[in-house]
């Protein structure tokens, strides 16, 4: 972080508070200096429990145990820093007009916040009291961290919150079975077997065991009633188990594909083609693309190819090679557009200068959706029109002036009709 204190700059310096919260908070682009930070604190992480793990090991601990300990420490420093800086860093960027002290406060107690807090804390307090089980126990608290850094962790998270009700109803339904089946037991076999059935509570042992169908063993029924009370508690713990991974996985599904929504959406929108379009007109441009993934160095179009499909950039960079210049374009941008109603020959290579994700959409696709919808039509036409007439800045999207002016060309029959 000493990267972001230039000369006879202070440590109060506005300008530095907010750079250095957009380098923890939202500096994360591929190659920034916000990503490099996060993949070392990723690395960190990782690295810590992975020595926390082996700590437990006997061997390893008499081995490395000094080297084990020394990479706690460091992570415990690291974590406690990147706390500090967070906390520091905070001010003036709630949604709300608060207090410094307000704002600092705020984050504190947030979820993330206190995740920040359990990474280093317990653990520097085991360090400092000595106790090597309860170090080896809260040195796996950092990896929760992983929420802040993994769209998946958030969006997992973001499912669990979303569906936390019909989950507590998901225990309700499983307590109120574990009850039922443990009184049936209970009443069946607790003269049978005192020593395993004699109570209520040893009977929701044994009723927890099979609706979870796990099975231990430790206590099985021996009269034929309680045989096929346990035949019941089987077949329910399957639907015991069925139900809520069921929601949780639709409810992941649906947090994914809503994010790309979202992300997909704000891509079209700023589009000049599609930007003064509906909601509705948008979403069925959305159902028509298609996914694509290519190679660092791999070609994805080439100077004379039919220009059939536009592309948008989701997560990469391509360089468009032309006659006179390379261009650069990366996530969020977009090419190719002016070949949605105009065939025309490319005028550069375009090629992966990483792995990248696009977006396609064929033109043969795009002209049966304006058929279907003529004021869509009206509106890409009249776009059209403008852009072509206006070749400098049509080049901002496409991959070149000189396809749009050829465009314009072969669109001129039309215009005299």
């Amino acid at each position: 972080m000493a990267i972001l204190l230039r000369k006879g700059q202070r440590l109060n310096d506005p300008d530095l508070r907010d750079r250095l919260y957009e380098l923890l908070e939202h500096d994360h682009l591929p190659y920034s200096v916000g990503s490099r930070f996060v993949r070392l604190i990723i690395a960190i992480i990782v690295t810590d429990v992975l020595a926390m793990i082996l700590a437990s090991v006997p061997e390893y601990d008499a081995r490395f145990g000094t080297l084990l300990t020394g990479i706690k420490v460091g992570a415990v420093i690291v974590f406690a820093l990147e706390y500090l800086a967070r906390l520091w860093s905070v001010v003036g960027h709630s949604p709300r007009k608060l207090s410094p002290a307000q704002d600092r406060l705020e984050y504190a107690f947030s979820t993330l916040g206190i995740i920040d807090l359990l990474a280093f804390l317990p653990a520097s307090i085991a360090l400092v009291a000595g106790g090597h089980a309860m170090l080896a126990v809260l040195g796996v608290l950092p990896f929760f961290k992983l929420v802040r850094y993994s769209p998946a962790m958030r969006s997992l998270l973001a499912a669990l919150h979303a569906e936390r009700r019909t989950l507590v109803g998901c225990l309700v339904i499983l307590a109120g079975a574990v009850l039922v089946f443990a009184s049936l037991l209970y009443a069946i076999e607790h003269d049978v077997q005192p020593d395993k059935l004699g109570t209520i509570p040893q009977a929701m042992w044994w009723a927890i065991v099979t609706l979870g169908t796990v099975g231990y063993g430790d206590v099985v029924p021996v009269t034929p009633l309680g045989k096929l009370v346990s035949v019941f508690a089987i077949v329910g713990g399957l639907t015991m188990i069925a139900l809520p991974v069921a929601i949780i996985s639709t409810a992941f599904a649906d947090e994914i594909r809503r994010r790309d929504f979202v992300v997909t959406w704000g891509m079209l929108a700023r589009v000049p083609l599609f930007s003064h379009l509906s909601a509705t007109e948008i979403a069925d441009i959305m159902r028509l693309l298609r996914a694509r993934t290519i190679e660092s160095g791999e070609i994805l179009v080439r100077r004379g190819d039919a220009a059939s499909s536009m592309y948008f950039i989701t997560a990469g960079e391509v360089e468009i090679e032309l006659p006179s210049q390379r261009v650069r374009l990366a996530d969020g941008t977009f090419f190719g557009e002016i070949a949605l109603l105009h065939r025309t020959k490319r005028s550069g290579t375009v090629t992966a200068t990483r792995k990248t994700r696009l977006l396609a959409l064929d033109a043969q696709d795009f002209h049966a959706l304006i058929e279907r919808m003529p004021a869509l039509a009206a509106h890409v036409h009249r776009t059209a029109k403008a852009r072509i007439a206006d070749t400098a800045e049509a080049a901002k999207g496409d991959l070149a002036a000189a396809e749009i002016a050829q465009a314009g060309h072969d669109d001129q029959p039309a215009e005299h009709k």
